[in-house]
């Protein structure tokens, strides 16, 4: 009986570790989304995920995640050859509130990325966090 309990709280920890840490399902908007956790800085600085914000220059320069590129939205197109070199790597996009993530994820689908996923709550949910927040 002991064991059952053990191997089934093991499970449960399991289930709810994967939850918090991997991109979930696609959404209503047809991607991916990744939680803002510490967890996501960590893979961003081992250069396992790349993390791009599409706000523009000022906005980034204001302040933004770190280790985040900027790339802003309307120019996502000038970057795809950039790009190329991380198809194999998960893309994880944000802005201020989620619509230019949006439009540039629309974008770089159309030039078949297929590991793109968007930061839950973008920037706005990053610093009601708590999260650590990069200024030039």
């Amino acid at each position: 009986m002991r064991k059952i309990i053990v191997v089934s709280a093991l499970i449960i920890v399991a289930v709810v570790a994967t939850t918090f840490y991997w991109p979930k399902e696609a959404e209503a908007d047809g991607f991916r989304s990744v939680q803002a956790t510490p967890f996501m800085l960590e893979k961003v600085k081992a250069d396992e995920w790349l993390l791009i914000d599409v706000r523009t220059p000022q906005e980034y320069a204001d302040g933004h995640i770190p280790g985040a590129i900027n790339m802003p939205h309307e120019a996502i197109g000038d970057y795809v050859e950039q790009l190329n070199d991380a198809k194999d790597k998960p893309i994880i996009i944000y802005c201020r509130s989620g619509r230019r993530a949006q439009i540039a994820m629309q974008m770089l689908e159309q030039k078949q990325f297929t590991g793109i996923s968007r930061l839950e709550g973008d920037m706005l949910g990053w610093t009601e966090a708590g999260l650590p927040v990069e200024r030039m």
